[in-house]
């Protein structure tokens, strides 16, 4: 019996897999923390002989060179890939036995990189299954622009025409993608947890489609991107090594404050409620129960030193795990239970909307662009996110009220903003209750 063994990664909204017929097993893009790979290959008792990767990912740091050498399996890479390490070269139509009865054949499938490759496992008394990488997902495709304007209107063409290549196998076949769970690798949002080649065909708007209605679609709805996937395909390429996971140094709160005051970046990996009501000041906000690891990586300077504040040693060691996903592997030092005075509000939309009648606000609204022009605030300023530590001279004089969808991005806003001594207020709050404000709403979702 064949056994497809999903590893998720929920915060950069990936899969890994692990694959096996009870003795033997295969891994599909496994991420940079393989020790979790090997630790499920130990529990069912299989050996892990092949490793294969879809594409030289944009969102995340591989494992797959590490995993090979932990484990003497062989590391399949597209032959057509630049890497500058050894790795057995796979192409379209190549077929690899694994174990006496799995049978896995690439296909090139190009769209999300011009190398891409799906990987389809037959295996006698199983369905067939396609490992899609970023081809075919869930109710979606990955998005074809991670590698600039210049190939996007070439790979939004494949992206197409791999996806109905892929619809050519059998109805029955099972769709395993790596993206689409969260990714910004995926070009909208996939949903569910199983899929098929027949379902997919009813509707995934790749195959349901024609190719110019595909095309404009999904060209319009693309946003931007972390800024940290500059940094990814350059350490794949590379052929990154296992991460050192070992804890960081211990930082006293003379140490930390030197630290700021030196540029350096400390982040607080506490809730936006812990954080607001007391921290460090100059500390910056990512808390661990949101997308840390993007949007930390996403704003920081790359290479800039980076301190960590938690509650606990687990806490660190889970943020460290994180970015080590993204590259970023070493952490200057940590500080364990460390509070401070400063503090922000916190407040709702409710609020926002009283305190407007009362006196002059600065509304500062960080969501990206399309949230923005769904629907956002008459008379707010809008700096996305990601682009806020280089606009923070675009906002007014005054005390700013920082709001996003849910509150969490907010609160990176408002550390941010704290940091550089502004007077600000985080609005924790779903930005849906706007509509049950008198705050006035302009945008497409108003029309």
């Amino acid at each position: 019996m064949i056994d497809v063994i999903a590893i998720d990664t929920p915060t950069l909204g990936d899969r890994s897999y692990l694959v096996t017929d009870g003795q033997d097993a295969f891994v599909v893009d496994p991420q940079r923390d393989i020790d979790r790979v090997l630790d499920l290959a130990r529990r069912r008792g299989v050996r892990i002989t092949d490793v294969f990767e879809t594409h030289i990912h944009n969102d995340y740091v591989t494992g797959g060179l590490a995993l090979a050498r932990a484990t003497g399996a062989a590391y399949h890479v597209n032959t057509a890939d630049p890497v500058a390490f050894d790795r057995v070269p796979i192409a379209d139509g190549d077929e690899v036995e694994v174990g006496a009865t799995m049978r896995v054949r690439a296909l090139a499938t190009p769209g999300h990189t011009h190398t891409h490759l799906s990987y389809l496992l037959t295996a006698p008394d199983h369905d067939p299954a396609v490992f899609t990488g970023g081809s075919l997902l869930f109710g979606s495709t990955g998005r074809p622009d991670l590698l600039g304007p210049a190939h996007t209107g070439q790979l939004v063409h494949a992206q197409y025409a791999s996806a109905h290549r892929l619809a050519a196998l059998p109805d029955e076949t099972r769709v395993y993608p790596t993206h689409g769970f969260g990714s910004f690798c995926s070009a909208t949002q996939a949903e569910g947890e199983h899929s098929t080649i027949g379902r997919e065909k009813l509707a995934n708007p790749v195959l349901t489609d024609d190719e110019d209605d595909y095309v404009a679609t999904l060209l319009a709805g693309l946003d931007a991107h972390p800024a940290y996937y500059a940094h990814m395909a350059p350490a794949n390429l590379a052929g990154p090594g296992a991460p050192d996971l070992a804890p960081p140094a211990h930082a006293e709160a003379d140490e930390l404050r030197r630290r700021i005051d030196a540029g350096e970046w400390v982040v607080d990996l506490r809730s936006r409620t812990t954080f607001a009501a007391g921290h460090v000041a100059g500390s910056l906000n990512f808390g661990l129960d949101g997308s840390f690891a993007t949007y930390l990586g996403w704003l920081i300077p790359w290479g800039t030193p980076l301190t960590l504040l938690g509650e606990n040693p687990e806490q660190v060691a889970e943020a460290q795990r994180e970015l080590v996903r993204i590259g970023i592997d070493h952490i200057e030092a940590a500080g364990i239970g460390v509070t401070g005075t400063a503090s922000f509000p916190r407040a709702t939309l409710a609020d926002l909307a009283d305190v407007r009648h009362h006196r002059p606000v600065v509304t500062l609204d960080v969501r990206r662009h399309l949230e923005w022009e769904q629907a956002h605030l008459v008379g707010a300023v809008h700096i996305p996110l990601h682009e806020l530590l280089t606009r923070l001279d675009e906002i007014a004089a005054g005390e700013v009220w920082v709001h996003c969808r849910s509150g969490y991005r907010a609160s990176i806003a408002a550390s941010v903003l704290a940091a550089a001594g502004r007077q600000v207020v985080a609005v924790d709050d779903d930005f849906d209750q706007a509509a049950h404000t008198d705050l006035a709403l302009v945008g497409t979702a108003n029309r």
